[in-house]
């Protein structure tokens, strides 16, 4: 590619627009993920060569075109509110115009990499390894800041059915990501200068050898990537475990009475007084008052205990130290006996971040939401009946460092809570649960992933599902899920690239910024 734009402004905003509805259409509900690909190669190709303010043109558009359809969902938190259209085209905006400003990254990548040296190995392995670190890089920042990050829509994500997913073991999500593109742009490069050697009649001098090799080598590397099987971890035992999907009424705008979501889970749960477990699993927000401050739910939980002979790990928000937390509990016949308060509560949903500033904008809109919960910091595991237990409440799936800190400390297996109520009937729950299996196959765990509304699953190590339950009824799962020991590549890799990745990228484009004006 030359360092002309490959395609005139106005095809390369529809290549980007057309980019952001494939990409989405590779997640859930469609999930249609070799479409990828192409909108990973539509991006790269809009961006090449333009100047700064066109490449964040160019990036807002594809932001806009994926996000606006990717987090529909978030339009329904407020219910029949009048403004409940504010969060979806806010989030939607936000997302877009951040991603536009860290656009230009990819299109310097493109622009000062050739000037350096204009050589086969620049062009077909540092350019396409520089892009993809740049695309990676922008998909790190996305995923922690600001307010802690929205990491919801990362390519790696798209993958769950697809049979590249087992690489997420070796290479963590973020490495999966990265080699997406990677694979793409070195597909594009070697395409383009195997015909631009032809065109040149230069063919003696081994350039289009060159491209197809580089070609070959792309291949060779697809091959393996549809090959390679998931890490081995090393089997630990296991946890009969009976996880309970109530169906309460458990949104932000329901009309509930007292109790009706612990009610409701009770009443789900009732089959499990038949069967012989180890824990039984409810999900966020299962009990509707703080079973600490409140004696009639801390008895109805103590009866449910003795009913199912097995400790119950469930979920309320629960005052400490003068804050509000959103909080799992471990509660047995004595009572709570572990708790862990989640890290990562959702911004403008579960509190609101610098209130009195966005008071002062739109107060209507923002004294609608009363929760104020604080981020936790305890470690995301608890121990029941000798194994050891990771947790993840909801967002904190999406979150690379609860993750990994529940698997610094021995995890075992990962018990996700979540309360998808607000986002009844939307692609919400469904991109959740395909997060929620690539962890299991990026960690080597099993991982539980319970809701209140549904659809909730089980899945396996290697991210088959075990067990389902069909989203808005109540059920049971029972099932044996097994533990794990020993840690993936994956999650050794992960947080290398999450800090050097970004690094290492930018000081490359600086470094070779710097060469081409010295070269010039």
């Amino acid at each position: 590619m030359s360092r002309a734009p490959r395609l005139r402004l106005r095809w390369a905003v529809l290549a980007a627009a057309g980019a952001g509805f494939l990409l989405d259409a590779a997640f859930p509900a469609l999930g249609w993920w070799p479409l990828a690909f192409p909108a990973i190669m539509l991006v790269l190709l809009s961006l090449v060569g333009r100047r700064f303010w066109s490449a964040v043109l160019v990036g807002g558009v594809f932001g806009l075109a994926f996000y606006l359809p990717h987090v529909s969902w978030a339009g329904q938190f407020l219910g029949d509110h009048p403004l409940a259209w504010v969060p979806w085209v806010a989030l939607a905006g936000a997302e877009a115009m951040l991603g536009a400003l860290l656009a230009p990254m990819i299109t310097l990548a493109y622009r000062w990499a050739p000037r350096w040296r204009e050589t086969a190995a620049v062009r077909l392995v540092v350019l396409p390894g520089l892009v993809a670190g740049a695309w990676t890089t922008r998909e790190l920042i996305l995923s922690a800041w600001p307010y802690g990050g929205f990491p919801w829509g990362r390519l790696a994500m798209s993958q769950a059915d697809s049979p590249i997913a087992p690489v997420a073991s070796w290479t963590g999500v973020t490495g999966l990501g990265l080699l997406m593109v990677l694979l793409c742009a070195a597909v594009l490069e070697a395409v383009g200068w195997w015909h631009r050697s032809t065109r040149r009649q230069q063919a003696s001098r081994g350039r289009p050898t060159q491209a197809t090799a580089a070609l070959g080598a792309v291949l060779v590397l697809v091959v393996v990537a549809l090959t390679v099987p998931a890490f081995p971890t090393s089997p630990a035992g296991s946890l009969r475990v009976g996880a309970v999907q109530g169906d309460g009424p458990a949104a932000y705008v329901d009309r509930a009475g007292p109790l009706a979501v612990l009610e409701s889970q009770l009443v789900a749960s009732e089959p499990l007084q038949r069967e012989s477990l180890d824990l039984v699993l409810w999900p966020e927000g299962s009990v509707d008052r703080d079973p600490i401050t409140d004696p009639e739910t801390a008895d109805l939980l103590d009866a449910a205990v003795r009913q199912y002979g097995a400790p119950i790990l469930m979920n309320a928000a629960s005052a400490s130290g003068g804050s509000i937390y959103n909080t799992s509990f471990l509660w047995t016949e004595r009572g709570p006996v572990a708790s862990h308060a989640k890290h990562h509560p959702v911004p403008f949903g579960e509190y609101v971040p610098h209130r009195w500033f966005y008071e002062a904008i739109a107060p209507d809109l923002v004294n609608l939401l009363e929760r104020e919960y604080a981020h936790g910091t305890d470690p995301p595991l608890l121990e029941v009946d000798g194994g050891q237990v990771g947790l993840a409440i909801c967002f904190d799936v999406a979150f690379d460092d609860v993750l990994l800190a529940a698997i610094r400390s021995q995890a075992q297996v990962f018990m996700f809570q979540t309360n998808n109520a607000d986002f009844r009937g939307t692609d919400e729950n469904l991109q959740q649960l395909d997060i929620a299996r690539m962890r299991a196959i990026e960690t080597g765990r099993s991982v539980l992933n319970l809701s209140t509304t549904g659809t909730s699953q089980a899945f396996a190590p290697d991210g088959s599902v075990l067990a389902a339950l069909p989203a808005d009824q109540p059920g049971l799962i029972v099932v044996e899920v097994e533990l794990r020991d020993g840690r993936t590549p994956g999650t050794v890799l992960s947080p290398w690239l999450r800090w050097f990745l970004p690094l290492g990228t930018v000081t490359a484009l600086a470094g070779l910024g710097i060469a081409a004006r010295l070269g010039r």
